[in-house]
């Protein structure tokens, strides 16, 4: 069993930056792939970024590239998402998963474990 914690969500200006951090406890949090997700009011929940356990593996959805940044330090178990150049559209419930495989993957299906979100609003 895997526990996910979020943090760092917030309110902030359009072009604004936050990082949001997903803290784990459990199983080992090192050998298994992490991503980051996230649900706005009347959608469906959307791939943002995803990471391998390892290396240099990284995916992002196309409407955050160049923008968002995923990391983790796999010693301090937790997962990071770096939102720059923020834009009132990427306001919603931001959630990180953990997926029981080394490689990164962008369908939420294939992951195992979710956190309870952290909002994050952006004004236009």
């Amino acid at each position: 069993q895997v526990q996910l914690v979020e943090s760092g969500g917030g309110l902030v200006q359009a072009g604004g930056s936050l990082r949001l951090s997903c803290a784990a406890s459990g199983r080992t949090f090192s050998s298994q792939a992490m991503g980051w997700f996230r649900q706005a009011p009347g959608k469906e929940r959307e791939f943002v970024a995803t990471i391998s356990w390892t290396g240099p593996g990284t995916a992002y959805a196309e409407s955050v590239k160049d923008r968002f940044t995923i990391s983790r330090d796999n010693a301090k178990n937790t997962l990071y998402l770096q939102l720059n150049s923020l834009k009132p559209e990427d306001t919603a419930v931001y959630y990180c998963a953990a997926a029981q495989r080394y490689s990164w993957t962008t369908v939420a299906q294939e992951y195992d474990y979710w956190g309870q979100g952290t909002q994050v609003t952006v004004s236009s």
